[in-house]
């Protein structure tokens, strides 16, 4: 079964699959993060499959992990258009925040706890910053 999107199309995950993994790749080297990192912010827990996911793209990712990458693209997009200077928006992931849903710490922190909840949040934080434009 595939997934459904907005409008009623049903996606198949192997075809979102590469392109989905692709973009999360590219996100991942603007941000410069590491392998553990990426890792986490994939749900992925063991290191065969992250580096295999590396190698070869052509798989049927989980919901779980499309989804997760979802809103990482959700959250890299808005940040674009928050921080048109293309070094400050990838740099504010790791930067400490004061907004009490990062308590001092930075949304990377947050996103890295492993819960697609928290990818959620930022990303839902963003997008009220945008003033709720999807």
């Amino acid at each position: 079964m595939g997934l459904v999107s907005p409008a009623g199309v049903v996606l198949d995950r192997r075809e979102l699959s590469g392109p989905a993994l692709r973009t999360f790749f590219r996100i991942a080297s603007q941000w410069q993060l590491s392998p553990d990192e990426q890792m986490a912010l994939l749900g992925l827990t063991a290191r065969s499959t992250f580096f295999a996911w590396k190698k070869n793209q052509d798989v049927a990712l989980p919901k779980d992990t499309l989804e997760r990458i979802s809103y990482i693209l959700g959250i890299w997009k808005a940040l674009q258009i928050l921080l048109p200077n293309e070094a400050s928006a990838d740099a504010w992931i790791r930067k400490p925040n004061d907004a009490p849903l990062f308590g001092g710490s930075s949304a990377l922190a947050r996103m890295l706890s492993g819960q697609v909840a928290d990818l959620f949040v930022v990303r839902q934080y963003l997008d009220a910053q945008r003033g709720g434009l999807a």
